[in-house]
């Protein structure tokens, strides 16, 4: 059984703000990571328009900053399910409970990560299962 935490009317609303705030925020940077990186063929990013080949070394880097790109995307768009996963949490009235103990977070985290699933002592039991 879920705890619902009883966070005033007012706080739900300064948080959905700062979520709709980062939401924006975030779609707008993925937007330009698509625009800048993932549009545009290797022969368009490098600026060539003839028809012949590439420098391997070229190609690398190209491969690369393509490959960094889809990995901040990717990155990006998690952050992004998880404030949808907020905001449906601030609807039903589970905003603000920890995903892992049921325990209140604590406002301080949710200021500082509006999408915040788990309180500190929770997230750092997780961040050290994934240590090796």
């Amino acid at each position: 059984m879920r705890i619902k935490m009883r966070i005033k009317k007012k706080e739900l609303e300064k948080y959905k703000k700062l979520l709709l705030k980062e939401k924006e925020k975030v779609s707008s940077e993925i937007e330009h990571i698509e625009k800048d990186n993932l549009k545009h063929s290797q022969k368009d990013a490098s600026g060539d328009i003839s028809s012949y080949t590439f420098h391997m070394a070229d190609m690398a880097t190209d491969n690369y900053d393509r490959e960094f790109s889809l990995n901040m995307a990717t990155s990006e768009q998690k952050i992004l399910f998880k404030i949808e996963e907020a905001l449906q949490k601030i609807k039903d009235g589970s905003y603000g409970i920890c995903e892992g103990c049921e325990k209140p977070i604590s406002k301080r985290r949710l200021d500082a990560m509006c999408y915040a699933k788990l309180c500190v002592g929770c997230q750092g039991k997780e961040e050290s299962k994934t240590k090796i």
